[in-house]
């Protein structure tokens, strides 16, 4: 695919969203940090309760229907898909809430909210399919779940999908011969362009963890791997009129939305309590201190100017310049807030006064492009990531190149060797990939570099990289990170 050279408007926006992402690569090499990919495991508390752990967002303009908006997330990460024989459920005691701010204050506007119900056909069996599953309803589907969304606006809820059941976990081909007729019976339609998906799918995040053995071996030898190949999620999408979600009603006048996803667990008084919120990806792992990481999980948008000084004032600098010697920048740096906190101004930033909070906007005027460009907007493509988050960014490899070059006249095709997710997307609703199959005796198979030495060394590109300059990726992309937007890369010298 011809790539087009992208606009200083562009390469600005685009050098401040991906030095956050190489910092997060960066740093896990730093300290005994636990794998995370996107926001995986980001937390001590949320590690030890997956279910209620959200694990990606997206938000973007519907290709195949551009009068929609599709939202989607995940949640209870690194499902085995043979990892019975109790499979994988969402929670009965909680709320799986997706918000919409559409004025900039910071609160939401428009909730969608999922809870869940579990069914027995029979508990005098220890299988979850006591037969082949041909349809949802199947009496062969021994456990099931069925689910209730609803929308909250201006306190008043409404109905939008009740008693459905859910794409339950992909055991295996004798127990569900054609999963994908099951994830079809799933997929429904719930009035005028409204469509629901609630079930299990292959991880949509793509990427090799392999950057915390000392950030891909060292000299860049281990790579091409996708760490979380054949790992299964549970996920909702839903797709709905851009006017459900804009100020007003009017997406034209009020474009620019922003997203960001709950869970709740019900408490033992009967209450709900917070114990996970994620709008962009890998912001709790990075910016938040390890001391505030539970607090943020429980936190609301309109609390985060209390993080500020984690933005302007971040710590990553000292503790890089402490080990490779790198001069951290100067601070406060200021510019870091619209990043985080505001949005981008002439991209996704709303009009009028914002109220800094951290969510994942997305400017649902932005035209679908024909061709999506996995760089998002460092490819010329304004509908990718920061705008917005589609399940095809790569938002890895926008990362790397930005840092190698990409915009300061050195153009270069550096990445992970993970380009896109192992299983194809769907080209329409719900867009998200079939999960991996219980009956795959080798889900994980290794296809990097690693699998490829005995035959030929290699690194990320033709060019291998030497061991320094690979550690020095840390701190560069921790400066691609604090330059923020109209900033300039400086490169380190050899």
């Amino acid at each position: 695919m011809t790539r087009s050279r992208p606009t200083k408007r562009q390469g600005a926006v685009a050098l401040a969203c991906a030095g956050g992402m190489l910092t997060a690569v960066g740093f896990a090499g730093l300290g005994p940090l636990a794998a995370t990919a996107s926001s995986h495991r980001e937390a001590p508390l949320i590690a030890g309760t997956p279910q209620y752990d959200t694990t990606d967002v997206y938000a973007f303009r519907s290709p195949e229907k551009q009068s929609t908006v599709t939202l989607a997330a995940s949640w209870l990460p690194f499902q085995e898909p043979a990892g019975g024989p109790n499979f994988y459920s969402f929670a009965t005691d909680a709320q799986y809430d997706i918000h919409v701010d559409n004025n900039a204050d910071a609160k939401p506007d428009v909730t969608f909210r999922w809870t869940f119900k579990d069914h027995y056909v029979s508990k005098d069996t220890f299988l979850a399919a006591t037969g082949p599953v041909t349809s949802l309803k199947d009496k062969n589907l021994n456990f099931y779940q069925t689910y209730k969304l609803v929308r909250i606006k201006k306190g008043k809820t409404k109905v939008v999908v009740n008693n459905r059941r859910v794409a339950p976990s992909n055991i295996g081909a004798a127990s569900m011969p054609d999963y994908a007729k099951l994830r079809s019976e799933a997929t429904i339609k719930s009035g005028k362009n409204v469509k629901s998906f609630v079930g299990q799918a292959e991880d949509s995040f793509f990427l090799d963890l392999r950057v915390f053995d000392l950030l891909y071996g060292g000299d860049l030898s281990e790579a091409g791997d996708d760490t979380l190949a054949g790992f299964n999620v549970n996920s909702v999408a839903l797709q709905v009129p851009q006017r459900w979600l804009a100020k007003k009603g009017n997406a034209k006048k009020n474009p620019v939305i922003g997203v960001w996803s709950t869970t709740s667990k019900k408490s033992a008084n009967g209450t709900f309590q917070q114990v996970s919120r994620l709008g962009n990806p890998l912001v709790n792992e990075v910016v938040i201190p390890l001391k505030l990481k539970d607090g943020f999980n429980a936190s609301k948008p309109t609390q985060d100017v209390a993080a500020l000084k984690y933005v302007t004032n971040p710590e990553l600098p000292k503790l890089v310049e402490a080990v490779y010697g790198i001069d951290a920048p100067k601070t406060p740096r200021n510019d870091l807030v619209s990043v985080f906190l505001t949005g981008v101004k002439g991209l996704n930033m709303p009009k009028g006064k914002v109220t800094p909070s951290e969510q994942l906007r997305l400017n649902m005027s932005t035209p679908v492009t024909a061709q999506p460009n996995r760089l998002g907007v460092i490819g010329g493509d304004n509908q990718g990531f920061p705008n917005g988050r589609r399940l095809g960014d790569d938002v890895i490899d926008i990362a790397l190149q930005v840092v190698e070059g990409e915009l300061v006249g050195s153009p270069n095709d550096l990445g992970d060797g993970v380009d896109s997710n192992d299983v194809a997307f769907g080209k329409t609703f719900p867009y998200l990939a079939l999960p991996a199959s219980g009956s795959d005796a080798d889900p994980h198979p290794s296809t990097g570099a690693a699998a490829r030495q005995s035959s030929a060394k290699g690194g990320l590109t033709s060019i291998v990289p030497s061991r320094s300059t690979s550690m020095a990726f840390t701190g560069v992309g921790l400066f691609a990170l604090i330059a923020g937007i109209g900033g300039a890369a400086r490169r380190r010298k050899d």
